[in-house]
Formats: C-alpha cells, structure tokens, sequence
C-alpha cells in the first residue's frame, strides 16, 4: 500500500481525486535526487543507531486536510533478506487487485513520496527485547503471511478482520511478536470479550485491544467520500459501525497510532524525523513534530540544497 487513500475526502466534492492507484508522479532531476539524498540520511540514522528494527513511515498521499501527517508504515529490518534496512510491508497491488508483502529498500520506500516538493519519513527505533521479537515475528515469512487478510480496503476499520490496510497489519505483527504467542498457537482464552472464532488476525486484534491500542479517529469533512466509496475498489465501508460512520467517523490503523502505541509501550523507543523541500533537509531527533512547512528550528539538522 502506498497509502490510505481518504485524501478523497479532502476534496471539495469531487470523487476524481481516489488516486491511490495513480503512477507517482514523473521527476525530474533535482526532485529525484533530494528524495535520494533524504533516503541516504535515513539509512545513516538507522546504520549508526543501536537497534536492528525501526518503524518506517512515510508522508505518501496528501491526507493533510484529515489531519494526518504519514499514510503508510512497514518494518525497517537491518537483517532484511532483500538488502540491510529493507523494509517490510503490506502494499496493495492496483493490478491483480490484492494485497501483498513486498521487502522494499530504503530508496524506494522514500521515492514513494506522491509529493516531491515536500514530503517527510519518520523512524522509530524499537529498543531491546521489542525490537528482538519484532524482528522475529518480521523475518518468519509464515508467521507474517498468516496475519495477511485477503480482503484490502484502503480504509479498513482497525477493529475488524473484514478487511487489512497496511497499516493494520503491521498493528497485527506488532502483537503477535509482543503478545507471547504464534499464529499457530492455541488463543489462551478466559478473559472478558475474548474472541469466539479463533484465526492469527482475531487473536493480535482481540491482543491489540487488551493492550490498549487505539486506531486513528479520521473525522471526514463532508459526506463526499462516503458516497464516493462504494465506487472504488480499494475502499469499503461495510465494515465500519454505522454509528460512527452518521459522524463522519473513521477508525483506521495509521502510523501515528503505532508510533503512539510503540511510545507507550515502549518507553525508551526513540524517534527520528526528516523532512524535505526545494531548499534543505531537516533532521529532528525527538517526539515532537516537525513544522509543516519543513523549517529548522533550533536543535534541528538542517542540509541545504543546492
């Protein structure tokens, strides 16, 4: 997936703009080799870092007018059997009309951008035993494909097994690594709510709640994309509660709900952040954002282009 594609509720009324499955747009020189230069800092920071498994996110398709900063998340693994710090994800394949796994390097990844005027990627260095069993759980290819749900949707409800953004699943991996348990281990029942039908993906979801993970609660600003959706292929409502969507509601796993819950979880986890314009790079190491406009401020790395 290269992203959630709800920028079509950015809109203002038109369902022209579900492009999620558009060619990213064509570079030029200087644009491609920013993003080259952006994927380079990314690979020094996770190289010189202390961890072999991070959370890579990155801004993807526009979802600014939702509030929404990053779109698509994988796991960045130094142990990859692609290439170190290739990064492992769910992406939806337009052409067969699927979702897949895909170990994509850290060039690719970045020059995903759908913007390459400003863009950012954000790293969350997972530290010790979470990043040991995450890395596990990543690199064991049928302990990863069997929480890959058939059924994509763009904007699937995080609570649900309907359907799989990319997102949910690496929500889904993160539990199964974390959770104590296999895919193919028997669910330790016994709890209040636990899950009557027992599959890989009820079990990390029915993990997720009991563990405090709250999706992102996308607000749409008009009904637009509500109609529009039962038009698009990679968009789904019927697996939304009704209540929510009278509200114009939206749960849907979203890297900042991951990094949100990596963060609680996993107090020393550190986070990097990088941003690009025409004019610099911007490094910031720490949890608080970086502007939205990409300007240094004090603390900050910043790398002028030339």
């Amino acid at each position: 997936m290269l992203g959630l594609l709800l920028g079509l509720a950015a809109v203002a009324g038109h369902a022209g703009v579900l492009r999620y499955c558009d060619a990213l747009p064509d570079l030029d020189a200087a644009q491609r080799d920013t993003l080259l230069r952006v994927a380079a800092v990314v690979r020094q920071e996770l190289q010189r870092s202390d961890t072999r498994v991070a959370l890579v996110s990155r801004s993807g398709l526009d979802l600014s007018r939702l509030g929404v900063r990053y779109s698509h998340a994988g796991i960045g693994l130094a142990d990859s059997p692609a290439v170190p710090w290739s990064v492992r994800q769910l992406y939806f394949d337009c052409d067969e009309g699927r979702a897949r796994l895909f170990d994509q390097g850290l060039a690719g990844f970045v020059l995903g951008q759908h913007d390459a005027r400003l863009g950012f990627v954000s790293l969350v260095l997972l530290p010790g035993r979470a990043a040991e069993s995450l890395a596990q759980a990543a690199l064991d290819e049928r302990q990863a494909l069997a929480l890959l749900g058939p059924r994509y949707s763009a904007n699937a409800y995080a609570r649900s097994t309907r359907y799989q953004n990319c997102n949910q699943w690496v929500a889904e991996l993160m539990a199964t690594a974390w959770g104590g348990w296999s895919p193919q281990a028997p669910l330790q029942g016994g709890s209040e709510g636990a899950p009557s039908h027992d599959t890989p993906r009820v079990r990390a979801q029915h993990w997720l709640r009991e563990a405090g993970y709250q999706p992102s609660r996308l607000t749409l600003p008009s009904s637009a994309a509500l109609l529009a959706a039962p038009f698009v292929p990679w968009v789904h409502l019927d697996d939304h509660p009704e209540a929510l969507l009278q509200q114009r509601v939206m749960e849907v796993s979203m890297p900042e709900a991951l990094e949100a819950f990596i963060r609680a979880r996993e107090p020393e986890a550190r986070r990097i952040e990088v941003c690009y314009s025409a004019r610099r790079i911007v490094l910031r190491r720490g949890w608080a954002p970086l502007s939205s406009t990409c300007e240094a401020e004090v603390g900050d790395e910043s790398t002028d282009l030339d």
